[in-house]
């Protein structure tokens, strides 16, 4: 009873910073997002009579009391089938993880496929994303492919993510510049419960169905320019919210302002070149195609950018014969 399967980080483009519901992880809107091709997380997990207690593993370190999560996730998984079966948990991350890039998303959609598989449930894509929803709210982006929106729902059944546009639908790239891999301080989990001590929250919620319908137009007409000043207001509005709670949350280190900046400049000089950036340091850059062998170049100058990745729009959560143990 093994499976593995690989899911891939999302970035979302509209974003979400708050929950209506806690225990469900069910946003205070809706949210739109892309999968990120060159990053990946592998998880094989086997159920086992021969496992007295579940044993999990993640980038080779083995996780006692950081294992809660991933934990109460494999059991409600087991209550579906009603089993009992103990697991053994391999997960490998091939970007650093808790420094922003959603690891997390590609986590639990990953743990979620793996698991259900070896267990023999078959589960629909809509079913996949709202169990993987329950482990970490922005997995659920990670399991359908492409372009995905995640809905604004008032229950469980109703609060996954679906594809608006196939992963081909537009060619340009998200460019991530790691400019540092030490953790968060304060995880996304925790930071989510302060959203609504902003002063900004409710003039933030009232824009979001708008936001939402404005984006999809956006992707549709393929209108670069029009799509990177959305998105990148869109993330200095998310990250205004946090700033203001109370107590206030700046995820965003030296490096990340001097590269938001930056792009700014190269955008002035003439490189169409856009920012958003997640609950972390490091910065996404979406950029056309045409244009990433030039912005790799100017990144490769800058001292403080310690990793590029360059990632075109991917596929959903998959499964894979090859097993990590």
């Amino acid at each position: 009873m093994k499976a593995t399967a690989i899911a891939h980080p999302n970035v979302a483009l509209i974003k979400y910073w708050g929950r209506k519901d806690e225990k469900l992880r069910l946003p205070t809107n809706g949210s739109i997002s892309i999968n990120l091709s060159e990053m990946t997380t592998t998880t094989t997990v086997e159920f086992s009579e021969n496992y007295k207690s579940d044993h999990i593993q993640i980038d080779k370190q083995n996780l006692f009391d950081e294992a809660d999560r991933v934990i109460k996730h494999l059991d409600q998984i087991r209550t579906i089938v009603n089993s009992a079966l103990k697991a053994k948990v391999v997960s490998e991350n091939n970007f650093p993880s808790s420094t922003g890039l959603s690891s997390s998303s590609s986590g639990f959609a990953a743990l979620t496929v793996a698991a259900t598989t070896a267990l023999g449930l078959k589960l629909s894509e809509k079913q996949l994303s709202v169990l993987a929803r329950l482990g970490s709210g922005s997995a659920c982006r990670s399991i359908p492919d492409g372009w995905g929106e995640w809905n604004d729902a008032d229950t469980s059944e109703g609060s996954y993510a679906h594809s608006i546009f196939p992963k081909d639908h537009w060619d340009i790239a998200d460019v991530v510049a790691v400019v540092s891999s030490e953790k968060k301080d304060i995880s996304t989990s925790k930071g989510q419960k302060l959203a609504q001590t902003s002063p900004f929250f409710e003039a933030r919620q009232a824009s979001m169905n708008h936001k939402l319908n404005t984006l999809k137009i956006i992707i549709t007409n393929k209108n670069f320019q029009k799509f990177g000043e959305f998105v990148e207001a869109e993330a200095l509005n998310m990250h205004a919210v946090m700033i203001t709670s109370s107590p206030s949350l700046i995820y965003w280190s030296v490096g990340t302002i001097q590269l938001m900046k930056q792009i700014k400049k190269w955008r002035a000089e003439g490189m169409p070149a856009y920012f958003t950036i997640n609950t972390g340091q490091d910065i996404h850059i979406l950029i056309e195609q045409k244009n990433v062998k030039k912005l790799i170049c100017k990144l490769q100058e800058l001292m403080y950018v310690k990793k590029i990745i360059q990632n075109t729009v991917s596929s959903g959560t998959f499964t894979s014969k090859s097993h990590l143990f």
